[in-house]
Parts: structure tokens; sequence; C-alpha cells
């Protein structure tokens, strides 16, 4: 009796399911990869599953922004690309993520078990079955789109811009670019969030700061075929690289696996030296990008397509506009983005990848928009009286920005197509689009040139990056020792690449691979970088600017033309303490590590020793006649210079600023250990002591007559004095280090009790610098450094892969 009670409230539960999508009204079927039914009347989608346990990648990403990118929430915003499963529990259908990093490669389906089981796997959501008829299940998806599955919540907290929550009464599902196709389907909602904003960054962008509405787009997608072969990853090879762990791997093999990201590419005719590709690799440019900017992007992007030709593939890459009825968001489509934000931020390329094996389903470009109008900004402050005769005379500016939009296109398609920053390359004649290029600007009989800012090509070393990644080879082929002569091949060449951290100034060792610079020598072009500035800085005049705009806009233009040499200056100090190495493995040629030789690091030290002195960073005084206070409408902003005179330009605290930044630089504490560990194996090397001496002889005991320029020393002197004293109370660096600088501030302290000073205004800044120092020595727990102002944004572009 127990039995048959249960399977009559079975089989009426059956009924009532199956009858689900026949109460609905009006449904509108979408039949694709997934079924979905829209109710207009709910606005709600119900997701037809008919094939569980069968696994698809699931990408969120937004469609809209916030325009911020101090926040870094922008249109177009690729999330995560995961693997997922439907997996039925009782009367729930589970979205289920496997986990990816940790795996058993084998046919031994116990071992992939039990592989499975020790490591955690995530439940991304939980559905009630709603129908099940004939093997297929109704699901409601509409609670899994509204979601924050982006995470912008957590997103504006960290960041302390407020604390937010969905608004389900403002959020609604968004149809226009909800569709389904054989191997994917789309989906949008439009998702409010309401909170009280904590910051001013989200009232800049926001018509109402306390509602913030977006919309995210959410993809199902087919997995690729098992037709894709994966490379396996060299770390000299330049490419971007998935990693796991195989326990399947015999215990003399590494358990770690690596593989370069790519696109799937292979040649219609495998036999020919030139062929089509079966699937060339198409981007497609934003429609909503403007004239001239997007000839120059599609010029750029095509540039690539010089690479591929080079290893045989005829037009397989390849640039078009997107359709104007295609969604940028579909996973079909690679895309080149045009971004709007209310300032001036990053670029960046980010790819979907099949975790599984690295093969790249979509590239997804983000430029910003404003970044055109730095370079645009930076020839201005450069040329010489560029509006003195005409205020439309503007194409040698605008020429440059383009030049710059053409590499910066090449740039950010190269993360997308799976290729690594290379910071070396600018040793190698522009070997990269892939580094970050500073403008070649040179002084041709006294004038400044900007003819040849930027390169017009794809680089020797781009070749390389694509040879390794993307070159077929024939059947029985060693595939590994041809990959090794590609980079063999290359460094025999002189091409090197170093990527990202190895090149980040603050602590940065290596001595060729910086951010931003030019040049072979680093040292040789700072010189040159500073003789560029100095004769625009004399140059410039009020015809940087057109007729009727107000002097405030002189003062902007100025600024990137003040820190020109910021860059540079960064490249020069990694010589301090330097290192030069290479990824090199065993069996290959490659230099290993060395020390940067003795008379490189003296000949850096006295080039950047020139950006401390007064005659350098002392704004010209007819200068300063050119920047009044700011004028009604026209406020500083973060790319302004930063002072402590109120409404008056504040020609010593820019000089402060830029101090600060050589000498925070070179007085790295890591650098300083540096220096402690090369001079201890080798006595001809440049050591600490020498450094520390060379400083305080040019800061505080070189006398200059100008009573401007001792005001600017004055400031030079505070900034070394704390920062010499916050290298002294360091604790992560060698005892060395705190032991000779302390020695150091007591040879300061001596200094400047024996000076006999009479001007009464030089004597107060004496008694304050033994004050400062007496404080330390008395209570050297209490110190604090004090910032100078912030040096204002200005790299010339930025780049970053999501996930780089």
């Amino acid at each position: 009796m127990k039995i048959y009670i249960t399977c009559l409230l079975f089989i009426f539960t059956q009924i009532l399911n199956a009858q689900f999508l026949e109460k609905q009204k009006d449904l509108l079927l979408n039949k694709g990869y997934f079924n979905f039914y829209y109710s207009e009347d709910k606005d709600e989608i119900y997701l037809e599953v008919d094939n569980l346990d069968s696994e698809f990648l699931y990408v969120h990403s937004l469609a809209t922004g916030l325009g911020s990118n101090d926040i870094g929430l922008d249109r177009g915003q690729i999330g995560d690309g995961v693997v997922v499963k439907f997996q039925r529990a009782g009367n729930k259908l589970l979205l289920v993520q496997p986990n990816q990093r940790y795996r058993a490669i084998t046919d031994n389906s116990l071992e992939k078990r039990s592989v499975e089981q020790a490591f955690a796997k995530s439940v991304l959501f939980g559905f009630p079955i709603k129908e099940e008829k004939s093997g297929k299940f109704i699901i409601d998806l509409t609670p899994f789109l509204l979601q924050d599955t982006h995470g912008i919540i957590n997103r504006l907290k960290n960041q302390k811009e407020g604390t937010y929550s969905i608004d389900k009464s403002k959020s609604a599902l968004s149809m226009d670019r909800t569709k389904a196709f054989p191997k994917n389907i789309e989906f949008e909602a439009l998702i409010t969030y309401k909170g009280i904003p904590k910051g001013d960054t989200i009232g800049s962008v926001a018509p109402n700061s306390q509602l913030l509405t977006v919309i995210q787009h959410h993809s199902f997608v087919e997995l690729p075929d098992d037709g894709y072969k994966k490379r396996e990853f060299d770390p000299r090879g330049g490419s971007i690289y998935i990693s796991y762990m195989d326990y399947a791997t015999p215990v003399q093999e590494p358990i770690m696996k690596r593989y370069s990201i790519r696109h799937r590419l292979e040649k219609k005719d495998p036999t020919k030296e030139i062929s089509e590709a079966k699937e060339p690799i198409i981007y497609y440019l934003d429609p909503g990008t403007p004239e001239p900017v997007r000839t120059a992007l599609l010029e750029g992007a095509r540039w690539w397509n010089q690479a591929y030709e080079a290893i045989g593939f005829k037009d397989a890459f390849q640039v078009k506009m997107l359709p104007p009825d295609a969604d940028p968001m579909d996973l079909r489509y690679n895309v080149i983005q045009w971004v709007h934000r209310s300032t001036r931020g990053w670029s960046y390329g980010a790819s979907v990848v099949d975790p599984r094996t690295g093969e790249i389903l979509k590239g997804h470009v983000s430029l910003g928009s404003l970044r055109i109008r730095q370079d645009f900004l930076i020839a201005q402050a450069l040329l010489n009286q560029p509006f003195k005769d005409n205020d439309e005379a503007y194409d040698p500016m605008l020429g440059m920005a383009l030049a710059r939009i053409r590499q910066l296109s090449a740039h950010e398609v190269g993360h997308t197509i799976g290729f690594a920053h290379n910071f070396a390359a600018s040793t190698s004649g522009r070997a990269s689009v892939m580094d970050y290029p500073h403008p070649t600007i040179r002084l041709k009989d006294g004038k400044i040139d900007i003819s040849d800012a930027y390169d017009t090509k794809i680089g020797s070393w781009d070749k390389v990056t694509v040879a390794y990644s993307y070159s077929e080879f024939e059947k029985n082929t060693n595939e590994k020792q041809e990959l090794n002569k590609i980079l063999d091949k290359a460094y025999q060449s002189g091409l090197r690449f170093i990527s990202d951290s190895d090149a980040r100034p603050q602590g940065g060792a290596h001595e060729l691979a910086h951010l931003w610079d030019n040049g072979k020598s680093a040292t040789q072009e700072l010189d040159n970088v500073l003789k560029v500035r100095e004769t625009a800085i004399r140059n410039f005049s009020i015809d940087n600017i057109r007729t009727n705009e107000p002097y405030s806009v002189l003062e902007d233009v100025f600024v990137p033309l003040y820190f020109f040499h910021r860059y540079q200056t960064e490249a020069a100090v990694k010589l301090i303490g330097g290192l030069n190495y290479n990824y090199a493995i065993k069996g290959d040629d490659q230099n290993i590590v060395e020390i940067v030789a003795a008379n490189k690091q003296k000949d850096a030290l006295k080039q950047i020793l020139q950006t401390l002195t007064p005659e350098t960073l002392a704004i010209p005084e007819d200068k300063l006649k050119l920047f009044p206070p700011r004028a009604f409408g026209y406020h500083r902003t973060r790319e302004s210079f930063k002072g402590k005179t109120g409404v008056g330009f504040d020609a010593i605290s820019a000089a402060a600023t830029a101090s600060d930044m050589t000498l925070s630089l070179l007085l790295h504490p890591e650098r300083a250990s540096r220096l402690i560990q090369q001079k201890a194996l080798n006595q001809n090397q440049l050591g600490l002591i020498e450094v520390l001496d060379e400083l305080i002889t040019l800061t505080f005991k070189t006398k200059t007559k100008n009573n401007y320029h001792k005001e600017i020393q004055n400031i030079i002197r505070n900034n070394m004095l704390k920062h010499l004293i916050s290298l002294n109370i360091n604790k992560n660096t060698y005892p060395q280090v705190n032991a000779i600088s302390y020695m150091k501030i007591i040879e300061i302290k001596e200094y400047l009790n024996g000076l006999s000073i009479g001007d009464p205004q030089m004597k107060s800044y004496k008694n304050y610098y033994i004050k400062q120092i007496n404080d330390f020595l008395e209570h050297p727990d209490q110190f604090k450094v004090l910032s100078s102002p912030k040096i204002p944004d200005g790299s010339p572009i930025g780049s970053f892969r999501c996930g780089l």
C-alpha cells in the first residue's frame, strides 16, 4: 500500500511538470545550441536541457560599462570562461564547474575519478526542474541571468566606492541581443545596483550615483572538437600559457603541464610552402569607431598578417568591419572595441580560452578612446610653436597620434592571439609591437623631429612568436627540435624576450627590459631625452595652444613635456645594481645571468644624477609667466601639476615630484641590497656607498647662486634625506644597507653642523634638516615618510591582458 501511494505521487508530479510550458502565455521559442523560451508576460527565460553531463563553455561579460578607468568595469569586458555541465540532483539541475586545475589525462576511468574526488568542484547554480518530458528538462534560467555574476558589487566595495546590491524591481532581461545559434546561445540582462556611493568616482560617471545600471552578457558555447593540437609552452617563446597538474604523469616526468594559448590555424594544403588557411583568423572592428582612428586601427591590426605570411599562411589573419547586425559580445566574433571612459585609462586585450587545451575561442580588444589625445598632447608640447600662424595646423600632431594608435591596435591584438609583452624588444630596433613604445624623438639640426616617433610594421620578434606558436610541421617531424631551432635562431640574431615582472621599475633589475623606453642603451637614450626635453621647454610658448584657448590649457600641455624624461629615467635606473639574464633552459646557448658591467652602472648613475639638478628641474622663469591661476571652468585634473600654493602655479612642487620619482627608484631597498652583494662579489663594481656619496655630494654639497635654484635644490635635499632615512629603517634589506645608510645620515648631520651660513633663510633649512635627523635618531620608530605631490598620470598607453 505504501509503495502504491508513492507511485501515484510520482505520476501526479510528472503530469504537473509536463504541463509547465503549456500554462505559459505567448512563449517565444528560440532554437539553437540550447533551445529556450521567452515569456514576455513574466519576463522569464526557460531553458531546455536535453543532454545532462555534457560539458560546454560558459562565459560572462559586460555589454555596457560604468565608464570609469579607476573602477575598471568597461563596456566589452570579458569575464571568466569556464567549462560547466548540467547534472541532476533530485528535483534540481545543478550547473557544475569541474576542477580543471587538477586532472588525470588517462583512459583509466578510476584514476580520473580519484583525482576528481580529491579536489573540490563548484556548483554555480541550482535550478528547480519545472518540467520533465522525454528526457528533456525545463528550468527557469532567469534568476541565474539576473545575478551579479561579473562581481560588480565586490568590485565597488573593495575599491571603497560604496555598498551596493541588486535592485530586482529595476532589473530585467534584455532581449535585443539574446539569441540562439547552432553552436552558442547568448543572453543579456539589464541589472540595476542600488546603494550609497562613498567616493566621487561614481558620481562623475553615473547620472544617479545611487542607481547604477549595466547590461550583463552570458554565453553558453559548444566546446571545440578534439582536432586542436596543444603546443608545449617554452618560457623563451613569448607566448601566454595555461597550466594544470596531470596526476597521470609518470613519476619521472614533470606533473605541471604548460601549453601556449593560440587560435586554431591549419593550412588548406599542408604540402604547399604557402597556403590559405582552412579557417582564417578574422578580427572585426567596432563600427562605432570614428575616422581617422578607424582606418588607423584597421591598418595596425593587419600588420599581424605579415608574421603569418612569413610562416607560409596566405591571408590567414584578416581584419574587417563588424557587420551592423552582429553583437560584439557574441563568442563567434573576435572584436576590437573602441571604449569610452571619463578619464584616460588602460587599453587591453583579453581572450576566451578553452581551459582544457589553451585554444583561443575569442579575442576581444578594448582600446581606450582618450589615449589618442594624450599622444596628440605630447606632440603638441614637443613641437616649436605649432599654432603660431594657423590654428588648424594640427596635422603633425595628429599624424604622430595616429601612428601610435596603429601600434596600439597591433599590440592589443597581439595579446588576444596569444602573446605576452616583450619589454626587451626596444633594444633591438623596435623588434616587437608587444613592447611599450615611448615616442622616438630626435634632434635634427637643433630642431625636434617627430617623424619617426612610432614603427610602421610588425617586428622581427613578433614573427618569431608567431612562428613558435603557429608553425605547422610535416608528419614524423620532431616538433620540439623544430621549435628550438626557431628560438635559437632568434637569440643568435640578437633578439631577446623579457616580460612583465622583470621590466617593472620599482626594484626591477634587468639591464634591457623596461617600460616606455627606447634605444639600445638606456643611458644614452636618457641623455637624448633630456636634450629633447630641454629644447622643447626652451621653445615652449603661447603658440603651443590655439587662439581663444585660456592660458590654463597651456599648463596642461606643459605637464607631459616637463615629465617627458620619467620613463627613460626608470630604464636607466635599472642598470644600477642591475642584471642581464634570460629565461634560459638547459641545452640552449643563452646567457643565464650576469651582473651589469661596472662601467655601465657608473655611466648610468652619472646620467641619472642629471635628473636631480636644479638646472634640469627648475621650470625657466620666463615660462612661469605663462601659467596663471586656473581659468573659470578649467579646473585642474588628475593629469595636472599637484601643488601647495593654492591657486598659484607651484613650480617648486613640480621639482619635488620629479626628484622624488628618481630618488624612490634609485634608493629602492632591493636595489640597495643588490649593490651590497655585487660589490662583495667584485670590488670593482659600483657599491651602495659610492651611490650615496654621489647623491650626497650632488644634493647637499653642491652650491648654487640663483635663489630660485636654491629653493629647488632644497626641495631635492629634503627628498634625499627622507629616502635615505626610509632606507635605513626598512626591514626588508640587508642589515648592511641599514648600517651604511645610518652612517651616511650621520655624515650629513656632521657636514651640516660644520657649515657656517649667514643667510637666515638658508640657516633655517640647515637647522630643519638637523632637527629631522635628530628626531629620527631619537625616535626611529615614529619616523614617517612624507610624500611629495603625486606624479600626474602619464603613460603614453597602457596594456593589460586579462587573465595579462
